[in-house]
């Protein structure tokens, strides 16, 4: 599992290492695993063009020490000095390893930053916080060599994602002794490039993490698997309330990812239009037509999947509270967040409760902004987790699963290609069998959403269907023997 962490937490890791150690020494390993990476990305080190951009804090000396590591092998590396003060023995270095500073009154700081081949970011650390100010702001908009941040892009929030103003756009970030939360999270994640972890000793002193993504291998680990004694009754039982005389498809795309994902049984519950689109394309389900809003007849299941297409009306609303008052677990998506947008009092329950909402629906249910959640995506969605009481999966650019008193999971395989239509309601379908099969909301959720975003990987490009037909193949490519 990839864990991350939030600035306070990585310097007070830092702080315990730092007293066990020669003055120095961990700036020194970081800025030797900051070189190593710059030289594979420059291929030919000797010759090059290296411009540091240097900033007040430790990450501009782990830049010009990297610059001193990078002109003993041959290159030419410039500094722009943009900070209040620099590091002043990380520049005595520098400067005895033949490294030169631009003087950036006389032009020559636009012609290093013009000519440069690579360019290190060493402006602000991972205490940096609100928008970039000058002239930091002025060199993040004006490079355009590939460039590789420190730590962290200097703009982004380290501890959130936040990115409240301009930033910088880096191809590698280079992240010292852990993953920043930052990193994981959008909008700052897409700052970042691809993120490398240099290991300069931290792990021992690191405490519980403020946010993690699962691997493969977790995956792997979580997903239930038939016993022999298995009949699909013990495979899970998941029942889906969904579809509309409007949206057939989200009943038929929401029961297909529930079978693709290995419930044991679907049954499903709709009306007439929806049932018979069902019935077509799934003879698997176990199908009940409702001609008034009950789910008496339906049988047992282990767990519901509760709201693609199904409207927002009266007829949806009491089909809503009668599945809500039942004693399993439930997940709500798309229009049944509406009705709870509405009517809070659907929320209250004994049973696990997941709800999975986009960025405009969590918003209506926290009753704040679109903009405001798409912002700060971390701190919304772990506000509703605690105000709703539930578990809650936030779809977006970066998958996020809050569940109170828990690391935030981030899921890291998602891809726009799922920007489509239905694909939701696949990921509802996925997230209900596992939930059927016995894993919790916090583990389905993410599992659900990690085999999604793998599939949406495999299918590109797609449309929602494609999705689900992918899930077999793409848990099958885990790892483990699935008899």
């Amino acid at each position: 599992m990839r864990t991350a962490y939030t600035a306070d937490q990585i310097r007070a890791a830092e702080l315990a290492l730092m007293a066990r150690l020669p003055p120095g020494e961990l700036m020194q390993r970081a800025a030797a695993g900051l070189a190593v990476v710059c030289a594979r990305m420059l291929g030919r080190v000797y010759g090059s063009r290296v411009l540091l951009l240097v900033g007040s804090g430790d990450n501009g000396g782990d830049a010009l020490y990297a610059g001193v590591r990078l002109a003993r092998r041959g290159a030419r590396v410039e500094a722009i000095l943009a900070g209040s003060k620099t590091h002043a023995e990380g520049l005595a270095a520098f400067l005895a390893a033949g490294g030169r500073v631009a003087d950036t009154g006389t032009g020559a700081g636009a012609d290093a930053i013009a000519g440069a081949d690579l360019v290190i970011d060493g402006l602000v650390g991972i205490g940096g916080t609100g928008p970039l100010r000058e002239p930091y702001a002025k060199l993040a908009r004006e490079v355009v060599a590939p460039i590789v941040a420190v730590d962290v892009p200097s703009g982004v929030d380290a501890s959130t994602g936040q990115v409240p103003g301009v930033a910088v756009e880096a191809q590698v970030t280079v992240t010292m002794g852990a993953y920043k939360t930052g990193l994981l999270v959008d909008p700052g994640a897409g700052y970042a490039g691809q993120v490398e972890l240099v290991d300069i000793g931290l792990g021992p002193y690191l405490p519980d993490p403020d946010v993690a993504a699962l691997t493969d291998a977790d995956v792997d680990d979580l997903l239930p698997v038939p016993g022999v004694e298995s009949d699909k009754y013990r495979r899970g039982v998941v029942g889906v309330a969904a579809g509309s005389d409007a949206y057939t498809g989200a009943a038929v795309l929401a029961v297909g990812g529930a079978l693709r994902a290995g419930a044991g049984m679907v049954r499903y519950a709709g009306t007439a239009a929806p049932v018979a689109q069902v019935r077509a394309h799934w003879p698997e389900a176990v199908i009940t037509e409702l001609d008034r809003p009950s789910i008496e007849g339906v049988g047992r299941v282990q767990a519901w999947v509760l709201g693609p297409g199904l409207g927002t009306g009266e007829w949806a609303h009491e089909l809503a509270r009668q599945v809500l008052a039942s004693d399993v677990p439930v997940l709500l998506d798309a229009d049944a967040l509406t009705l709870a947008a509405r009517d809070r009092s659907l929320l209250r329950r004994g049973a696990p409760l997941l709800l999975t909402p986009h960025a405009g629906e969590l918003a209506r249910l926290l009753r704040t902004s679109r903009e405001r959640v798409e912002a700060a995506r971390l701190e919304h969605v772990r506000r509703a987790a605690t105000e709703l009481g539930a578990t809650v999966l936030l779809k977006g650019s970066t998958t996020l699963v809050a569940e109170e008193d828990r690391p935030v999971r981030v899921n890291t395989t998602g891809t726009s290609w799922l920007a489509a239509g239905g694909t939701g309601d696949v990921l509802s379908g996925v997230a209900g069998a596992l939930l059927a099969q016995g894993l919790s909301c916090y583990d389905a959720a993410s599992c659900a959403a990690y085999l999604h975003g793998l599939a949406g990987r495999l299918s590109a490009p797609l449309v929602a269907s494609d999705v689900a037909a992918a899930i077999p193949r793409v848990v099958k490519s885990l790892g483990r023997a699935r008899g």
